[in-house]
């Protein structure tokens, strides 16, 4: 079983360049609870707390396609130290403003620029993949770094608030921002894995080739379903084990979670599914939402566990089957930008998951929030049913949906 990561990790260059983005991405699971834990202890408000950090996230998802197309147009050895040094700058000015307790929206502008220079180091190291991996190795170099972000998801919170709680507020994100420019640094130096920029075609006369907006619109819209069903989630899962008297055990819970998507990811990995990538986003986007019923039925942990844990199976391999459709839509070209905007998606749809989700929590009952899960994930199945497969992306030419399995 371990067979198909042997191979794929003997690929020239990848135990560097995938460990080196391993890095480089975990402030994206610390800068949003890091901001909270820090603003929360230096205010005592936890509203300020919470703004300052939706600030971060919506400049993320506002940052993160034109850092895509950036690259896509200069190269990564470009792009990443850019960002990096301005990540770097824009937390260390971010952390001066709450020390000094600067006034607002002085904290929110300098969180809203952390969150546009976060280096996206998530959707460079899948183009690099595709630029040094034979094509028959894709999906497991896909849902390897899907494994990953599920150990950036698990390892950051946990270790942003040991720092935050146990040495300093600010340790947490002084970590994370040194993780941040170090592992995008050490990305950007490795110029022999580096996918080819659009400038050498643009020079030679070529064309960087259009989006196919019948692929990327709707899977930006599932994208979006999966982020408000990510950030519900997280919201609900502690609001259910504070309701039943051992909120110490939310963090297990939604540790539980991850490592269904862990597990299952690391089997695609191994055994890639013999389904088409559309076959398998549109199959894992139902299993999903439809785990999410038995836990608008019960309050009870053990079975909420249960659920969470058969509830994450159907995560990573949806994941690795959008990000599987898009390296084989989207002009290579452009590559780069095409996953960021499905990041985008994800990244937009966690602040208004949280928030629905506790307003059901606080004024319906705990279990309820777990509604917009599921409305959530239909918005998903809805976006996988209506994609629509690139006969070819650089010409623009799209099959209708319902003969996309054919390819």
């Amino acid at each position: 079983m371990l067979d198909s990561y042997r191979r794929i990790l003997a690929v020239p260059g990848a135990p560097a360049f995938s460990s080196a983005a391993l890095v480089a991405r975990l402030p994206i699971s610390m800068l949003g609870l890091g901001l909270v834990l820090l603003v929360s202890e230096q205010t005592g408000s936890y509203a300020k707390a919470g703004t300052i950090s939706a600030a971060a996230v919506i400049a993320n998802a506002v940052g993160a396609p034109l850092q895509g197309r950036l690259t896509d147009r200069f190269g990564q050895h470009r792009v990443l130290p850019a960002t990096a040094a301005l990540f770097g700058f824009a937390l260390a000015l971010g952390l001066l403003a709450v020390y000094q307790g600067a006034p607002a929206p002085i904290p929110h502008l300098c969180a809203a620029l952390i969150g546009l220079a976060i280096p996206q180091a998530g959707s460079m190291v899948r183009a690099r993949w595709t630029h040094n991996a034979p094509p028959s190795m894709i999906p497991t170099a896909y849902a390897l770094e899907a494994v990953l972000d599920e150990v950036v998801f698990i390892v950051g919170p946990v270790v942003v608030t040991f720092l935050a709680t146990l040495v300093n507020p600010y340790a947490g994100l002084v970590v994370a921002g040194v993780a941040g420019v170090s592992g995008s640094l050490a990305l950007a130096v490795q110029r022999r894995t580096e996918p080819p920029s659009g400038r050498a075609s643009d020079t030679a006369g070529g064309s960087r080739g259009r989006l196919p907006l019948g692929l990327l619109l709707p899977l930006v819209g599932a994208g979006i379903g999966f982020g408000v069903l990510f950030g519900a989630a997280e919201v609900v899962t502690v609001a259910v084990a504070d309701h039943a008297g051992h909120k110490e055990l939310s963090g297990v819970l939604l540790a539980i979670w991850a490592a269904g998507s862990l597990i299952a990811g690391f089997l695609v990995g191994a055994r890639p599914l013999p389904i088409s990538p559309l076959k398998q986003l549109r199959i894992t986007t139902a299993v999903l939402t439809l785990s999410i019923v038995p836990l608008l039925l019960t309050s009870a942990l053990p079975l909420v566990a249960v659920a969470l844990f058969v509830s994450g199976f159907a995560i990573a391999p949806s994941m690795v089957a959008s990000t599987q459709l898009i390296e084989r839509g989207v002009p290579k070209s452009r590559l780069t930008e095409g996953i960021s905007w499905f990041t985008t998606g994800l990244a937009a749809g966690v602040a208004p998951g949280a928030a629905v989700s506790g307003w059901l929590v606080d004024n319906v009952a705990p279990s309820w929030g777990y509604l917009v899960c599921l409305v959530a994930g239909v918005v998903a199945v809805a976006g996988a049913w209506v994609v629509r497969v690139p006969v070819a992306a650089d010409a623009g030419v799209e099959e209708p949906a319902q003969t996309a399995d054919a390819q």
